[in-house]
């Protein structure tokens, strides 16, 4: 093999024949023997004349180097060169040693590996040496010799681990088989990932294998990808991509729902240098609350994956201080520090200050998860039973202490009974000092936090002493009494902090501890449907059986036989006992992933090892005789090719067309630019006048025939009645192709649903999203109303509905809700209750209107523009019932057929189209008096 080229020579010693070119370039330029000249006098007279061929007296010098060129091609080929031959020795006849990383890091380019480690064992087979086959991830699996055949097939059976390798745990038992082998070969088939202790099993294979041979396979795979570390922020939700090259990259990262379903995408890029970098999904918080599975796009492994459970949605919590106006100063009231405690992690609502009573009630309308009472009293029976059953049936009630709570009796909504009155520790009239947290219960949702010493507690509520105190006492003070108590009520559960949420009775709320507490409760909020998931109140812990794990390439399967139940509060990275996947009950599962947030990887330094270096890239040996043979016979002919061409004929017939052949090239070229040729900026030009000349209607062009006809001729027969009813004539409407055509000349798109018609490009569904959020309205056309079963058409699984979802799901859509009958929809020309079209049983679907108290109308991810929605559904076929023949009749007959049902659909086009055009000018006009009156003053 040549230093530093993965090229060798199974015959080398015949390129000993190379140095005879120099012997046949001379041989080349040797001369013919010239002529004997014979002086004839009569031949003086054809002195004068010019011969027409003449033979050059040397061979040139390029043809002579096209020959030697074949000439060295041809004993090149002879000495039998191989490009990228095995590593292994010639001739060798030591068993070979395959060892493999079969980790989550080695899936992404696992068909590449195994097709390494398939050749050596081919080679191996030839020499007919034994072979053994050592996954590094199987510390307790026996190596055995074997014929290359059955480690062949064994090879086969191998998969890559969905988690991460402890290489380290191994080298015992390669030290023990290779003491009792003795001389062999071995082939190191990495991944080149450092996932923790790469160095210690480097140094530690240096010494157990000794002077024998060792290939490292390391280069010409990809850098695997991982994803760690995802955080459902305030305003978006982040994953950190990793990775162990270098160089410019870029991607995509999807989240998917529990279904499988795609919710949206977000691009990652790398720097020359960047080794991790960061991707952001800017969802609403109800579309990031579904995400359970973020994976890179194209990636195939375990670790691309990141599994979100329930600990990563961002709860929405509501605040209720019972302080009043005139007492609660903002930056030192109960709200101030529970709202940012809270913030990192949760959407905090506060509720109306002095008014407790109605915000609970309010916050139970929202179907909130948890609720915070910070000192609230005495509540009246029915916010009480409200309460109770929200609680059963899953809900999270978090109550602090202060005077008004203190001064409640008979209160039920506290995990334990209290005493009236609160305890004062540190005053002037008491001989007890304040107290500092002792212990946090090892059965409550705060074990495992570090017990901080600088928190102080001046004064408490104080719990009546009963036999199930203790299991109910999540935190505690040094004197025993408890600081934090909570328990289960049915599905939900209940928890009191026995010390108020400002600084008037502790300093817990400025502390660190205060935060992390909150978010372990928080996490509860998340699991309180599942009642073996929650906070436990007996002293063993609580386990969740496996229900999906992921394989090695990061698809979804049955659990292996080897998986073991998890702790309810694992938080760790998975491993051979723990896969990752999901864990638990399947309406609120535990999320276990290959990576822990904290983890990074590394590129693997090989450096210390005394070993050859090998390659994935183009690992299958290959004969370069026929390649060089090849091109030795290309030269000859080429060579027999310019010999004839400098011959009397062919040469002679070439000069003489030479100089016309150039002119007439020349000519048609000139020919060729001269022509013009329609170029697609003049075909956008024709496009935009005829668009914007006139108001004309548009529709999304298909594909499918019948469909786009009946889709033009009812537009052209709504167009006909506008101009029948209505001051607007607009013009033929228009077939468009979102992906290509500008959509802001049309105020109105209609879109007919085809079921089985291909999804159309990102590209495309981009320009409609943008189409959309600029105050354009798309008109979405199931047209299978009389498919869906009575009373469920608009939200059943017809064929036509599930295409829609699957054509929405790419798209930026807002709340959607059927048409109100107060709905400016119903009244922008004609007065309707509906909107039929073929079929009067679908339902129709707009915008949802914000209510004035709706604090998330600001944040709705789609606003039409002047108050129109963006988009309309119906599944009635409005086209079907528009659609005009040329003759004036109707092309489609009507089900079920009532009378006026055509002309009724007429109106709700002319409907739909003056709301798209006027938008909220009908629903302004309830302020036309008021208007009117004030400009008369």
């Amino acid at each position: 093999m040549i230093a530093g080229l993965p090229l060798a020579f199974a015959e080398p010693a015949l390129l000993l024949g190379l140095l005879s070119l120099p012997v046949l370039w001379w041989l080349l330029r040797v001369m013919p023997p010239r002529p004997r000249r014979i002086e004839f006098p009569p031949t003086r007279l054809l002195f004068d004349i010019t011969p027409k061929e003449e033979t050059p007296s040397r061979t040139p010098w390029w043809l002579t180097a096209i020959r030697l060129a074949a000439a060295a091609l041809i004993i090149l080929a002879a000495a039998g060169p191989t490009w990228n031959p095995q590593a292994g020795a010639a001739g060798s006849h030591a068993p070979l040693v395959i060892l493999l990383d079969d980790g989550w890091s080695a899936a992404s380019s696992w068909d590449i590996r195994i097709k390494a480690a398939d050749e050596l064992i081919t080679q191996a087979d030839s020499d007919r040496r034994a072979v053994a086959l050592v996954p590094l991830s199987e510390p307790a699996r026996d190596i055995t010799l074997m014929p290359a055949g059955t480690a062949r097939v064994a090879l086969r059976q191998l998969t890559p681990k969905p988690y991460a390798i402890e290489r380290v745990e191994t080298l015992p038992l390669i030290g023990r088989f290779l003491n009792a082998t003795g001389d062999c070969e071995i082939a190191w088939l990495s991944d080149g990932v450092d996932t923790g202790r790469g160095p210690e099993f480097v140094d530690a294979l240096s010494k157990t294998i000794g002077d024998r041979t060792l290939t490292v396979f390391k280069d010409g795979t990809p850098s695997p990808l991982a994803l760690v570390a995802a955080e459902n922020a305030a305003a978006k939700m982040t994953v950190k991509v990793l990775r162990t090259d270098s160089g410019i990259a870029a991607g995509v990262v999807r989240a998917l729902d529990l279904k499988g379903s795609p919710i949206g995408e977000a691009r990652y890029s790398f720097g020359p240098r960047d080794s991790e970098t960061e991707a952001s999904f800017d969802l609403p918080v109800e579309l990031r609350n579904d995400i359970a599975r973020l994976e890179i796009s194209g990636e195939r492994s375990a670790g691309a994956v990141q599994l979100l459970d329930k600990r990563w949605r961002r709860r929405a919590i509501g605040i209720v201080s019972g302080s009043t106006n005139d007492n609660a100063q903002p930056l030192l009231a109960p709200t101030f520090y529970l709202t940012r405690a809270l913030g990192p992690f949760a959407d905090v609502r506060l509720g109306d200050r002095g008014a407790p009573q109605q915000a609970i009630a309010q916050f139970l309308d929202q179907k909130l998860p948890m609720i915070v009472l910070a000192d609230v009293g005495t509540l009246s029976p029915e916010i009480r039973e409200r309460l109770d059953a929200w609680i059963d049936q899953g809900g999270v009630l978090v109550r602090f202490a202060g005077p008004r709570l203190a001064q409640s009796e008979d209160d039920d909504l506290v995990p334990v009974k209290l005493r009236s009155g609160g305890r004062t520790l540190g005053g002037s009239l008491t001989w007890e000092k304040p107290q500092h947290l002792s212990s946090f219960g090892a059965n409550g949702p705060f074990a495992g936090l570090p017990v901080p010493g600088d928190i102080t507690v001046n004064r408490q509520v104080l719990a009546e002493p009963d036999a199930t105190l203790a299991t109910r006492t999540w935190a505690s003070l040094e004197d025993g009494t408890p600081l934090v108590t909570g328990e289960r009520r049915g599905k939900g559960l209940v928890s009191l902090f026995h010390v108020s949420a400002d600084m008037r009775w502790s300093d817990l709320p400025m502390s660190g501890t205060f935060v992390e507490m909150l978010r372990r409760i928080v996490d509860l909020a998340g699991y309180a449907s599942n009642p073996d998931a929650a906070v436990t109140t007996t002293a063993t812990t609580e386990t969740v059986a496996p229900l999906r794990t992921l394989d090695g390439f990061g698809a979804f399967g049955p659990p292996p036989s080897t998986a073991k139940p998890i702790p309810a509060d694992f938080r760790d990275r998975a491993a051979s006992d723990h896969p990752p996947g999901f864990y638990g009950p399947a309406d609120g599962p535990l999320a276990v992933n290959a990576l822990a947030a904290s983890d990074r990887i590394a590129p693997l330094d090989i450096s210390p090892l005394r070993a050859r270096r090998g390659s994935y890239t183009n690992s299958e040996p290959k004969d370069l005789r026929g390649i060089l043979l090849s091109s030795s016979l290309a030269l000859f002919l080429i060579d027999a090719i310019i010999v004839a061409l400098l011959g009397a004929g062919l040469a002679a017939l070439l000069r003489r067309r030479a100089v016309s052949a150039v002119l007439a090239f020349a000519f048609v070229l000139s020919a060729m630019l001269a022509v013009p040729s329609p170029s697609r900026a003049d075909e956008k030009d024709d496009f935009a006048i005829k668009a914007t000349t006139q108001t004309r209607l548009a529709y999304v062009v298909t594909g499918n025939a019948d469909v786009d006809s009946i889709v033009k001729a009812g537009l052209s027969g709504l167009t006909l009645f506008l101009a029948q009813r209505t001051a607007l004539e607009a013009g033929d409407p228009v077939g468009i192709d979102p992906a290509h055509d500008e959509l802001a000349f049309f105020p109105l798109i209609y879109w007919p649903v085809v079921p089985g018609a291909p999804k159309p490009p990102q590209d495309a569904l981009n320009r409609i999203d943008a189409y959309m959020k600029n105050g354009g309205t798309v008109l979405f056309d199931t047209r299978d109303a009389i498919e869906a079963p009575p009373g469920e058409a608009g939200a059943s699984q017809t064929p036509g509905m599930q295409a829609l979802r699957e054509l929405l799901s790419s798209l930026d859509v807002p709340e959607l809700e059927p048409v109100p009958r107060d709905h400016v929809l119903t009244k922008t020309f004609y007065l309707l209750r509906d909107f039929p079209g073929r079929f009067n049983s679908g339902q129709t679907w707009v915008e949802a209107l914000p209510h004035e108290d709706d604090e998330d109308a600001a944040a709705r991810p789609a606003r039409g523009g002047d108050g129109v929605s963006p988009i309309i559904i119906t599944s009635n076929d409005l086209a079907g019932a528009w659609a005009i023949r040329p003759d004036g009749q109707a092309m489609l007959p009507l089900t079920p057929g009532e009378p006026r049902q055509r002309e009724f659909a007429f109106r709700a086009g002319v409907n739909i189209v003056m709301y798209t055009l006027t938008g909220n000018y009908k629903a302004d006009q309830v302020h036309a008096p008021a208007l009117i009156e004030r400009l008369g003053q």
